[in-house]
């Protein structure tokens, strides 16, 4: 006689409404009941009809031996729903499992989907989930199904639902091109766009074939955003002010996928808190933040915020690093009137430094600065917070490092913009990458630059450089020059494929800005490149999706 009894399946998912069949091994007849739900004699379970989830349970007893029985699970879901939000181009679904789980989206042109969402959890003991399905192209239909994933292996696929996103005002976005080289495969994601010149949308994200996926409108017509980023929380983090200044009529502000506001902090804000704060150096009066952010692992944010001081009767603008914690309180300051030495003036006095970058090392807890006015980077002694803020090295010309692979000081870096690093490591022996505007290149004695035979005054670079902190050696070993000058902007980065993408802001004909994706060679091929035309691109960069930890 048999001593077990087993339902098939042990568990599953079904929608609200539909029939599932059971059967039962161990025993030649069972008796079947249900908790939620109703079965029939041969095992066929209903789920009730109705916009109600609930987790049922199947039992089967033996005839013969009614202590031997077994219990299966039933995850009955209820359809999601799908809805518009205020962004065209966003939908919102939302589904209410009984039980833990996580939920995310599928969605496409077709019902072959394509593309997900972000996996979501499904609140302790079930409940309510929302999700903003986004990343879908302007006046289109869109098929798009949910999928409830419970932690006992059984997954829920919702019914296929559509929705067509809204029009957008496509005569206010500049005309976006893109081709990628026959024969060649770019780094799969979407690009994030920052631009600049009053755009009437100054933040787009496109597909790697230029349609528009995503805009935002800053709620000051005119205003430039910089930077942008996508943040772990799935939302975005924009940086925008005025156009006469850095930092003037600064607000920092954090947006979901809407565009509906979570926070912000103007720069009357950001003097208040630091009126208010304890920190060492942080009782100043800022003009505003501008140009870039960090997030830290620990959820502080690391600003750069002007200052002015008057020296020798001239007004003098330089930056400030602030620390926010994570409820947006300064913590520690580093001011460079204190670290710098404000004689050194290489360009664009009285706007000394004109810092335009920020990197965190997760690996020593210090911050790296980029000084396009000192076409200096420079790093600092943050320690996690802890640090007394010294200049640990200074990489640039007259800076603490010899230049291998290049000639001193021509193939430096000038009015440089968009560091990032291109190594795991990001200390000791370690890699970065930027974009040389080179605005105020220096050439060695007894050249002069534009005569026969002599480099041209005025050209931009891709240095990828390697660095040995200890020995101070940086070595080229990437370095093409840019198809154009472009006197302003930027970024650059070593994508996940190896290849390298950059941004000329100022790189098309007119006012326009270009990217490339570029093969790592001695002789660089183009992979991909994208145009905007009508407008500058202060930054282009390639995100793996709308979703962090996603890849399109």
């Amino acid at each position: 006689m048999s001593t077990s009894l087993t339902i098939i399946p042990q568990v599953t998912a079904i929608a609200a409404g539909q029939t599932v069949r059971f059967t039962a091994t161990g025993a030649k007849n069972v008796t079947w009941s249900a908790i939620g739900g109703t079965i029939d004699a041969d095992g066929d379970f209903d789920a009730p009809y109705g916009g109600q989830s609930m987790t049922s349970t199947v039992i089967a007893t033996s005839r013969e031996n009614s202590t031997l029985s077994a219990a299966a699970t039933v995850h009955v879901v209820a359809p999601g729903q799908v809805t518009g939000t205020a962004n065209a181009q966003v939908a919102l679904y939302t589904i209410s499992p009984a039980a833990a789980a996580s939920v995310s989206v599928q969605f496409g042109i077709d019902t072959n989907y394509g593309l997900t969402t972000w996996t979501q959890p499904v609140p302790p003991g079930g409940g309510l989930v929302k999700l903003f399905v986004a990343g879908m192209k302007a006046n289109t239909l869109y098929h798009l199904r949910g999928v409830v994933q419970f932690p006992d292996g059984s997954q829920f696929l919702d019914d296929d639902q559509t929705f067509t996103t809204g029009a957008i005002p496509v005569a206010q976005l500049p005309t976006i091109t893109a081709t990628t080289t026959a024969g060649m495969t770019p780094q799969s994601g979407v690009e994030l766009l920052d631009l600049a010149s009053g755009a009437a949308f100054p933040v787009i994200v496109t597909d790697l074939r230029g349609n528009v996926l995503w805009i935002y409108n800053l709620p000051v017509a005119g205003d430039v955003p910089n930077p942008i980023k996508l943040l772990p929380n799935g939302h975005f983090l924009i940086n925008f002010g005025s156009t006469t200044g850095d930092g003037i009529n600064s607000v920092l502000q954090e947006v979901d996928l809407t565009g509906g506001l979570i926070w912000q902090m103007t720069a009357a804000e950001l003097n208040n808190a630091l009126a208010a704060a304890t920190c060492a150096g942080c009782k100043i009066n800022v003009i505003g933040t501008h140009h870039d952010f960090v997030l830290l692992p620990n959820g502080h944010l690391i600003l750069i915020a002007a200052l002015q001081k008057i020296i020798s009767g001239t007004t003098v603008t330089g930056d400030a690093i602030i620390d926010l914690d994570q409820n947006h309180k300064p913590t520690w300051l580093w001011n460079e009137f204190d670290h710098l030495d404000v004689t050194r003036q290489p360009m664009g006095f009285p706007d000394w430094t004109h810092t335009n970058a920020v990197l965190y090392s997760e690996d020593d807890g210090n911050l790296i600065i980029s000084m396009r006015h000192q076409n200096w980077i420079v790093k600092v002694d943050y320690a996690n917070g802890k640090g007394a803020g010294d200049i640990l090295w200074k990489l640039g010309y007259q800076g603490d490092f010899a230049l291998l692979g290049g000639t001193d000081p021509t193939d430096w870096f000038y009015a440089q913009h968009g560091p990032s690093f291109a190594s795991k490591n990001t200390t000791g022996k370690f890699s970065m990458a930027l974009f040389d505007n080179g605005d105020d290149r220096v050439f060695p004695g007894g050249v002069t630059c534009g005569a026969v035979g002599a480099p041209p005054c005025l050209y931009s670079t891709v240095p990828l450089l390697q660095l040995d902190e200890m020995a101070k050696i940086a070595t080229l070993t990437f370095h093409p020059t840019a198809p154009t000058y472009s006197f302003f902007g930027g970024n650059a980065a070593v994508l996940k494929n190896g290849n390298v993408e950059y941004c000329e802001s100022a790189g098309g004909p007119g006012t326009a800005g270009d990217i490339y994706e570029v093969t790592q060679d001695s002789n660089p091929q183009t992979v991909w490149k994208m145009q905007i035309t009508g407008q500058y691109a202060y930054r282009g960069q390639r995100i793996p999706s709308l979703y962090p930890g996603v890849q399109w």
